[in-house]
């Protein structure tokens, strides 16, 4: 039973992490219409830009080399959009273009941090901590400040989304870009701020893996981009919601699983419940159109 609490803990963590990936992944879907494979590099370079500020540049505290690190790959994929992928998006309408160069992209990211940080593993430096029991559970405080920062972060996003011009306006991109534009929103501020938004949640979401996992490697996020689609997919693509569910499913799974089997195969768990899922039904958990 003790082992079972501590997955539940261990599940918890995980989701919160994938959460993040997830809803930043869904968000750049809904308004581009194309996924970008390169997402789980840019998760990479924010949590090794995160540990360049904590371990190697300022050594500042973890937490603050995060937030500057989240701020920084938001204006990265700001800039990614504007320079890369968005003429290819403009000049050529099949998608299939674009996820060519996002495969280029992945491929460049990657080289560019193992050239600069190399392929050994590093950790951040923590500030020290204790396990705390909360119930049955058993929960480092890194481990707590990572759940309390996907809670805020999906919080603010979900605000945003319902009670905002932008959200109202993200939405309506989502539905149909075209009538949006027509209507007179303002669609390439609307790209360009979900650009921010995505690369952000990118971001912290590789910060805080490196954090939950202990370490951190070049190939961590091209590892977890895999999870991620799971997550996306279960949950229904596009939808903002889904991803979530589906993040809490794959996450809580995935983590419960390594309870009772070879914690070496418990990734698989995730493509098994995708599998189950999508027998069931096809177009995901929350099938709906548009950003819901």
């Amino acid at each position: 039973m003790t082992l079972l609490w501590l997955s539940v803990g261990f599940g918890l963590v995980t989701t919160s992490v994938l959460a993040l990936a997830a809803l930043g992944l869904s968000l750049q879907f809904g308004i581009t219409n194309y996924i970008n494979f390169a997402y789980g590099d840019f998760m990479a370079l924010g949590g090794f830009f995160t540990y360049f500020l904590n371990n190697e540049a300022l050594h500042l505290n973890i937490w603050l080399s995060m937030a500057i690190a989240t701020v920084a790959m938001g204006f990265f994929g700001v800039l990614i959009n504007r320079l890369l992928l968005g003429p290819f998006a403009r000049r050529f309408t099949s998608s299939h273009y674009v996820l060519i160069v996002t495969f280029g992209l992945s491929l460049i990211m990657l080289n560019v941090i193992y050239s600069i940080w190399g392929a050994d593993v590093r950790f951040y430096s923590l500030p020290p901590g204790s396990a705390l029991h909360i119930g049955p559970l058993l929960l480092t405080t890194s481990q707590l400040i990572v759940m309390g920062i996907a809670v805020v972060l999906v919080g603010a996003v979900h605000t945003i989304l319902q009670t905002t011009r932008l959200g109202k306006s993200m939405r309506a991109m989502s539905d149909n870009g075209t009538l949006a534009m027509t209507s007179g929103i303002d669609t390439r501020m609307v790209t360009t701020v979900t650009w921010f938004m995505s690369g952000a949640l990118a971001g912290v979401a590789g910060a805080v893996l490196g954090v939950s996992e202990g370490n951190l490697t070049p190939a961590a996020g091209e590892l977890f981009l895999f999870v991620i689609f799971a997550a996306v997919i279960l949950g229904g693509i596009g939808s903002i919601y889904g991803a979530l569910a589906g993040a809490v499913v794959i996450g809580m799974s995935t983590e419960i699983s390594a309870a009772f089997i070879n914690p070496a195969y418990k990734l698989d768990i995730a493509f098994v419940a995708l599998i189950l899922t999508l027998l069931i039904r096809p177009n995901g958990l929350i099938a709906r159109p548009g950003m819901t």
